[in-house]
């Protein structure tokens, strides 16, 4: 079949629409709107084509840096088309709607029991099930996971009829920023253990020596954002309870496994860091992280629900069912949960655990190919003993450029390995670090 072609005529080509604006127009390039500057500060009078809003929008976001190429970042960069799909397929779902997406619930509910395994919950008991939520990130979760502790300290103290106005937390120095915004936030003291030269992580005991009766919990970093190192929970957990044993305090134990969690279950999993341990009460977990999901997911697991006061938790009928609510936001959407089941169900234990191994394999590579320039001293450990990056810093003292010059080199290439310098009372040390995550083969 041949199909004739009309040649438009000028009558048509000049028509308007009922705006008076043209119905034809040339290309992105030579409309009108590539000449002119993209709306920035307030909304544009006249609508545009969504062709050239993308095109528009995409060429800005041109500029950004390549996240495959971004070392300094924890947060995945990569998932499989299957799972991308189903992260689109579902980015209308608002989760809170529970009534209406109750699968998408049963999901997250699927998440928390593999998550509370992997971790060790106890599961003998029916009355004292272990208890999750999905959250945006670890931020949050850390938040939630904070605010209980307060909520249960103060429960005791008032049970006590002492003072509640004065609770403190026990920490690293090295502890992520998110750890100081939940402090903050929500008026606790902060109780720093300070880092000394060669020693990057929370110290036991100095960590317990800081703990007293208005102590809410010790945090334990299961992955150290800036060595990889995870701090030693079993031995906290040992000094704590005989302290605890002494004063007749329940001072408590949180784990900040936002980057280890889904790492040394597969690696180490002899390493006894969480529900095993008696004061271990709370976990958190970024999915986002290696959980091997995009941004942003996350997780927080308590042991017991008597660890999760009951009056933290909201319940709500105005969606057309009773629902708990234990979240800092309201509507999310449901693809990131959906997403986090796809990963745990697709790579079971055993793809977790080649994953894992091989992102120990390449690190430990990299490190060693650094270490032979010369030029760098190690400053994470290359034993499994952490997690999969790279942190190093420049030995050779008399020289006339530092780490932050040669990050800067490195930009240049296109490479984002961030320089900084170490938490307080060492900031005098200069480090750089290379996080290895699932994409950055040994290739690359």
């Amino acid at each position: 079949m041949v199909f004739l072609s009309s040649a438009v005529s000028d009558a048509r080509i000049n028509e308007k629409d009922e705006s008076g604006k043209s119905l034809f127009s040339t290309c992105i390039y030579g409309s009108r709107w590539s000449s002119q500057p993209i709306p920035k500060y307030s909304l544009p009078e006249d609508e545009m084509p969504p062709n050239i809003a993308y095109k528009l929008i995409k060429d800005d976001l041109a500029l950004d840096g390549n996240p495959v190429l971004n070392l300094a970042s924890f947060v995945t960069t990569y998932m499989e088309e299957e799972a991308e799909k189903l992260m689109t397929d579902n980015l209308s779902k608002n989760f809170i709607d529970y009534e209406e997406y109750p699968v998408s619930v049963e999901l997250q509910n699927r998440c928390v029991n593999i998550i509370a395994r992997l971790f060790n919950a106890p599961m003998d008991d029916p009355k004292s099930e272990a208890m999750g939520v999905s959250t945006v990130g670890s931020s949050e979760a850390i938040i939630l996971s904070v605010l209980a502790m307060k909520k249960l300290w103060q429960k005791r103290r008032k049970a006590e009829e002492k003072p509640i106005d004065k609770p403190n937390l026990v920490m690293a120095a090295s502890v992520q920023v998110c750890w100081e915004k939940a402090t903050r936030y929500l008026e606790i003291e902060e109780k720093f253990v300070y880092l000394t030269e060669g020693v990057y992580i929370l110290d036991p005991v100095k960590a317990v020596e800081l703990v007293d009766e208005n102590t809410i919990g010790v945090c334990v970093i299961l992955g150290s954002t800036y060595t990889g190192h995870y701090e030693d929970a079993k031995m906290v957990n040992d000094l704590l309870k005989a302290k605890n044993e002494e004063t007749g305090w329940d001072v408590p134990i949180h784990i900040d496994a936002a980057s280890g969690g889904f790492v040394a279950p597969f690696v180490n999993p002899d390493l006894v860091w969480d529900f095993r341990l008696d004061l271990v009460r709370s976990i958190n977990v970024s999915g986002h992280k290696y959980g091997l999901c995009y941004p942003g997911i996350g997780w927080a697991i308590w042991k017991s629900p008597k660890y999760l006061p009951e009056e933290l938790v909201f319940n709500v009928n105005y969606l057309g069912s009773d629902q708990a609510s234990f979240t800092l936001n309201f509507s999310k959407s449901a693809s990131n949960v959906i997403a986090q089941y796809y990963v745990l169900i697709r790579n079971g234990r055993q793809g977790f655990t080649s994953i894992m191994n091989n992102l120990m394999i390449i690190s430990n590579y990299l490190a060693k190919s650094l270490e032979d320039t010369g030029f760098f001293e190690i400053l994470s450990d290359r034993n499994n003993a952490g997690l999969p990056l790279v942190a190093f810093r420049l030995k050779i003292a008399d020289i006339h450029y530092d780490e932050f010059d040669v990050a800067q080199r490195l930009r240049e290439r296109g490479w984002i390995v961030p320089a900084y310098t170490m938490a307080p009372n060492t900031q005098h040390i200069k480090l750089m670090r290379v996080v290895v995550r699932e994409d950055f083969s040994r290739e690359r």
